[in-house]
């Protein structure tokens, strides 16, 4: 049990711990403390179930949808490029900082833009549907699964959550004008180079 739990907490954080387009809308969030609780589990439940899914087997799904992986790789790429190209505006009109005075996204859409972050994202997949999916294939007892799984998860909501609410030390910080136009320059070219990280796998 103990083996099963600590592996699969270490292996979706060692995973998740790289910075990614989820990770820095989270982060984003977390600086302007804005709906941080709402976001950070819709992303933590988000992971659990591809975590799921990816203990259950992926391949499978995979197998009856091959043109699946081209399809997810496609979406995610647009919608990084127009998430990314909001940033360099938001960067180049230098209003980021005045978003810590005042609400600028509603609850709804600040749960649907990390659905998007999460389910168009198809490094997610890779990550959980794929590597951690692999990697509990070394547990044959169900039990066993079924404890690499809650570690897994559990190791998500660890993660989330702490980005989420750490960030909050970052904001005196971000008083700036400047710091915002930093902030969301490096976003922005964050985004395009996930997106265009996309591209070969839709033309190989």
């Amino acid at each position: 049990m103990i083996a099963a739990l600590s592996t699969g907490f270490l292996t979706s954080f060692a995973l998740i711990l790289a910075i990614g387009s989820q990770n820095a809308f989270v982060l984003r969030q977390g600086i302007l403390q804005r709906h941080v609780f709402a976001v950070s589990l819709t992303c933590a439940l988000s992971d659990a179930v591809l975590i799921g899914l990816g203990v259950v087997g992926f391949g499978a799904m995979v197998a009856l949808f091959p043109s699946l992986p081209a399809i997810m790789s496609l979406a995610g790429a647009v919608f990084l490029f127009a998430y990314g190209s909001l940033r360099f505006w938001a960067s180049w009109r230098g209003q980021g900082h005045l978003e810590l005075g005042r609400s600028t996204q509603t609850l709804r859409g600040a749960i649907a833009t990390s659905l998007l972050f999460t389910w168009l994202n198809p490094h997610v997949y890779l990550d959980t549907l794929g590597l951690i999916g692999a990697v509990s294939t070394r547990f044959d007892m169900l039990a066993d699964k079924v404890w690499f799984t809650i570690g897994a998860i559990f190791a998500s909501f660890i993660f989330f959550f702490s980005l989420g609410y750490g960030a909050k030390f970052i904001s005196p910080f971000m008083q700036s004008t400047r710091s915002w136009r930093i902030l969301d320059f490096a976003v922005g070219v964050l985004m395009w180079a996930l997106a265009a990280s996309l591209i070969p796998g839709i033309t190989a």
